[in-house]
């Protein structure tokens, strides 16, 4: 399905589509000629982590030509575009795995920036939303432990303990995505701060310093062998970390509330650069099967090939419609009222990205694990999406539920 038949079922506005065009065109004519550069520079930095000078003259050249914050909907600081038209310039992203940070739309800085943009006093704006949004530095959201199942946030022990005019955390988070960059200078914490109150009462999110005395980095963490430069995820350790009672973003008990805000669009986000993954692949796919000769004809004339090449096409299709439905309704309703939709995309974009992804790899052989092409890492980045995000259980009980809710009001058959 082309861009053309989707703005005929989800309409946007003229400037929009110009953006969208101009996002094609700046990762056709300057990101993906790079690649090989951005892969030669990483692995010629001190570390995998540090960013490549590539990325910072992309990122310089997006923002000149007003190409940046595109994420947020307001016209201050960001692009005032929303969900909807927003999307489709995820999925143009979403083809080069650091695409996003060009436009400094990557996560989970975006994620983070809306928590600030919505929850944040005028200081915490000031200290750390400024420099987020004119790409100076980088942060990091902590809330998965290692020593709980954090599916369930409730389980979170990390604690957040009032001491006169600070607070004093004590934990230890992982995956923590962006930790291990040298420019992350903030993390949003997810901690307990009242473990006697009512059961989504008791957490709260605050804003630590990276380079707080009791903030270790413990270890970075690789995924499935890579380790996913130049952000990396890692390990952390709160010691006794003491940060102003100012720090507290919203104020005490209001994690939940903020999560649930910043779950929403940013999900928008993970899938529709999915499906930018998933259309690369199969266009991979496509050239491959007809380069490719075996048993005395091409693998594009080869039965179960053009199946699999049809059933991604199909797949594909499916989700962008179901994701841009989604983002329809969070525009028009708020994401609560699209929570159901939320869960769904969740679950079915990186389910589909992983099967279309390994379809490709199949059709390139030997040559489809190897580093040579993308397919490998792109496999990772769409089985990491089916935990990051929160597990597919989680979310196919959440549709469940609200399919039974409303089973329960339709008429009974007679």
């Amino acid at each position: 399905m082309n861009n053309k038949a989707v703005a005929s079922i989800f309409p946007v506005s003229a400037r929009a589509s110009a953006i969208h065009a101009r996002i094609r065109a700046f990762m056709c004519d300057r990101v993906l000629p790079n690649e090989e550069t951005f892969q030669k520079q990483i692995e010629e930095g001190p570390t995998p982590w540090t960013t490549p000078p590539i990325l910072d003259d992309l990122k310089r050249e997006a923002r000149a030509e007003g190409l940046w914050n595109l994420f947020l909907p307001d016209l201050e600081g960001g692009a005032g575009l929303s969900n909807l038209e927003y999307a489709p310039l995820a999925e143009e992203m979403g083809r080069v795995f650091w695409a996003s940070e060009v436009f400094n739309c990557n996560a989970p800085d975006t994620g983070n920036m809306e928590v600030l943009h919505r929850y944040g006093d005028v200081d915490q704006k000031e200290k750390w939303l400024k420099p987020l949004l004119e790409g100076e530095i980088r942060s990091c959201f902590a809330m998965t432990e290692p020593a709980v199942a954090s599916s369930d946030a409730t389980n979170i022990e990390t604690s957040i303990r009032c001491d006169g005019d600070v607070y004093v955390v004590n934990g230890r988070k992982w995956w923590t995505t962006g930790a291990m960059n040298p420019r992350c200078r903030v993390a949003i914490v997810m901690g307990k701060s009242d473990p006697n109150a009512a059961r989504h009462s008791q957490q709260s999110m605050i804003l630590v310093p990276m380079d707080a005395p009791g903030v270790r980095i413990v270890r970075p963490l690789r995924t499935l062998g890579f380790d996913e430069p130049p952000h990396g995820h890692a390990e952390l350790l709160f010691e006794n970390v003491r940060v102003p009672r100012s720090n507290m973003i919203l104020g005490e008990g209001r994690g939940f509330e903020i999560a649930q805000g910043r779950l929403g669009p940013g999900r928008i986000h993970h899938c529709m650069r999915l499906i930018g993954l998933a259309e690369r692949a199969l266009e991979a796919m496509c050239i491959r099967a007809k380069a490719r000769v075996a048993f005395g004809k091409r693998l594009s004339e080869q039965g179960s090939v053009r199946e699999n090449i049809a059933l991604s096409r199909v797949a594909i299709d499916q989700v962008r419609l179901l994701v841009m439905k989604a983002a329809h309704m969070i525009d028009l309703q708020g994401a609560k009222a699209a929570r159901k939709e939320i869960a769904m995309i969740k679950v079915a974009a990186p389910r589909m990205a992983q099967s279309v992804i390994d379809r490709a790899i199949q059709v390139h052989g030997g040559a489809g694990l190897s580093d040579d092409f993308f397919l490998g890492y792109a496999f990772t980045g769409a089985r990491i999406l089916r935990l990051a995000d929160g597990p597919d259980e989680v979310h196919l009980e959440s549709v469940a539920r609200l399919e039974l809710g409303r089973g329960e009001t339709a008429r009974a058959p007679s």
